[in-house]
């Protein structure tokens, strides 16, 4: 197990952990492959060679249930301070930009602050819809809210 360097997609979070936010419709080229990986898809990817959670979460919207979502994302975290994790969905910004804002909240970034910092650390597209925005904003509350 070993922790991303500078690879394409990495971001670093607010308390020092590395997550690499990618699109599953994207080549990987040289990057290696995860430990841990986190799909927010419409359907499981089912990928071989690695350990993932799979979230349904159809392109453009929020995930189909913000528990099972929350979850994933724990563990994503709770993995990024020793190993390589990944999220991905089908482009890399949308929704996995949605995940990074919550990952950002759960490593410290202020609730109100979270799709404005996924927007700066990862992409100025990231949480492209309203409703993505919506979601966001009251999931992050909740962590915020749990985290105090």
């Amino acid at each position: 197990m070993s922790a991303w360097t500078d690879e394409p997609g990495v971001v670093e979070l607010p308390d020092g952990r590395r997550i690499r936010g990618a699109g599953s419709r994207r080549p990987r080229c040289a990057v290696p492959p995860p430990d841990f990986a986190v799909f927010l898809l419409g359907r499981d990817p089912a990928p071989e060679g690695w350990e993932y959670r799979w979230v349904r979460w159809r392109d453009f919207r929020p995930p189909d249930s913000t528990e099972e979502a929350l979850a994933a994302l724990r563990e994503a975290w709770e993995r990024a301070d020793e190993q390589r994790v990944e999220i991905a969905c089908g482009g890399g910004i949308g929704r996995t930009g949605s995940a990074v804002a919550l990952l950002a909240v759960m490593s410290g970034t202020e609730p109100e602050r979270a799709v404005s910092w996924a927007r700066t650390h990862y992409h100025r597209r990231a949480v492209e819809t309203r409703r993505q925005r919506r979601w966001v904003e009251a999931t992050a509350r909740t962590i915020g809210a749990h985290r105090d």
